[in-house]
């Protein structure tokens, strides 16, 4: 009968050693969860106020805002990172509202595709105007020259949570 070896360790860490570094870890996630969560909640408060629109929606403009020529319906849940059951309600009330068409693919009819209209554009630029306005108010106080150094941290952490992920 063969005996269950012991697993790895994922650190040669003291279990003290390795305590302390999950409490750091646990409260970095804390802290970006707080940050998002606070500036997530003002800004979504802001676009009920001011525009009477909601934040996927305005998420949805923005995608399509870098896209002159419209995207595959398919592709924007893969960019805002939702199902397509979740974003179909949002498309249809943008599409209600004129802000953007959906039509069927040239190539394959099964394939919609969806474009920004020009009153939709004209929307989504006085919103992003507004947006940018609203986040840096909401982060006025943070010393302007730490941003470059905090992003690129940032991007490290993503990259190492990315990493992380595609590990076997």
């Amino acid at each position: 009968m063969a005996l269950a070896k012991e697993p790895t360790p994922v650190s040669a860490k003291n279990g003290a050693d390795q305590e302390a570094e999950y409490r750091a870890q646990t409260r970095v996630w804390l802290r970006l969860l707080a940050c998002t969560t606070l500036i997530e909640g003002e800004l979504r408060r802001r676009f009920r106020e001011e525009f009477d629109f909601t934040m996927p929606r305005f998420d949805v403009l923005a995608q399509l805002d870098r896209e002159p020529s419209g995207l595959v319906l398919g592709e924007l849940p893969k960019r805002l990172m939702v199902s397509a059951g979740n974003l179909t309600p949002i498309v249809d009330r943008l599409v209600a509202d004129g802000y953007i068409t959906r039509t069927p693919s040239n190539l394959d009819r099964r394939v919609q595709i969806v474009c920004m209209t020009v009153e939709g554009r004209k929307t989504f630029r006085r919103m992003a105007k507004s947006h940018g306005a609203w986040l840096a108010e909401l982060l006025a106080d943070f010393p302007a020259d730490r941003f470059d150094g905090l992003i690129g941290e940032l991007d490290e952490l993503k990259g190492a949570v990315r990493d992380a992920l595609q590990k076997p």
